[in-house]
């Protein structure tokens, strides 16, 4: 079983690239909504998330560990690694390398958490592929809560878009870095905003194609993995808005099963 968590609902868009990338494969989610979000939480209170997230996916049964959340990726993914004995991905390399291989000028931007910003995961994975590499970040608190609460279509949201995109179109990048798994459901108005000629990175679709290729190269891993198709969902607190976005996100009906970690 492949397991996945993030702060919220966001990490559901890997879910969804993860189920066009490996049909058929067992995933296990958990969505940590009574704590999201993480990024405007310390690294060291984000850790023990990611800590307490991965032993609870293992308990379930998952076998690997994707941790679709860039903000416990950026701060975490070592912590997780050094603890627990299995193959674990984090998304912002893989969003990086894909960047790398998009731009054309090798003008980067990254919006993301305060968390994520801070870190400066991304720039550090770019800056080491490629040195002369221009990156450009800029912190996006409210459009995780604006996802969380379903404001997906408010023209307010497509405000607040419109003016964490202003700096990154005023340094002319060609590239930008969707640097959180919550962002990919604002893609169409984060596009239109910053331009058709900026290619935009869905850190969701990078990461299930780097699990995927993985698991084509592991048939060791690949084989501990069922594949009858089952999804469970897991949160730490049931919301009514929760179950409309991840129906609307999987375009499914889903079960939500209220754990208390």
């Amino acid at each position: 079983m492949i397991g996945v968590f993030d702060s919220g609902i966001g990490g559901l868009t890997v879910v969804r690239s993860l189920m066009k990338q490996l049909p058929n494969y067992d995933i296990i989610y958990f969505g940590d909504t009574a704590r999201t979000p993480y990024g405007s939480k310390s690294p060291e209170t984000v850790v023990g998330y990611a800590l307490e997230n991965t032993e609870f996916l293992l308990k379930q049964g998952a076998k690997i560990i994707v941790m679709a959340c860039n903000t416990a990726s950026s701060v975490a993914s070592d912590r997780v690694a050094e603890n627990f004995d299995i193959p674990i991905f984090e998304v912002i390399s893989p969003a990086s390398v894909k960047a790398i291989e998009s731009s054309r000028n090798l003008i980067v931007g990254i919006i993301g958490t305060r968390a994520t910003v801070k870190s400066g995961s991304y720039e550090e994975k770019i800056k080491a592929m490629k040195p002369k590499a221009k990156v450009y970040s800029v912190a996006c608190p409210l459009l995780v809560p604006l996802v969380e609460e379903g404001w997906l279509k408010k023209p307010e949201t497509v405000m607040i878009i419109k003016k964490y995109l202003h700096p990154l179109k005023i340094r002319q990048i060609d590239t930008l870095i969707l640097g959180c798994t919550h962002y990919p459901l604002l893609l169409d108005k984060i596009q239109r905003k910053i331009g058709k000629k900026v290619t935009v990175i869905d850190s969701s679709i990078a990461l299930a194609e780097n699990v995927k290729d993985f698991l084509d190269t592991h048939p060791n891993v690949d084989n501990l993995l069922g594949k009858k198709g089952a999804f469970r969902l897991f949160v730490s607190d049931v919301t009514e808005q929760f179950e409309k976005t991840a129906q609307a996100t999987l375009k499914k009906k889903v079960l939500l099963e209220h754990i208390k970690l």
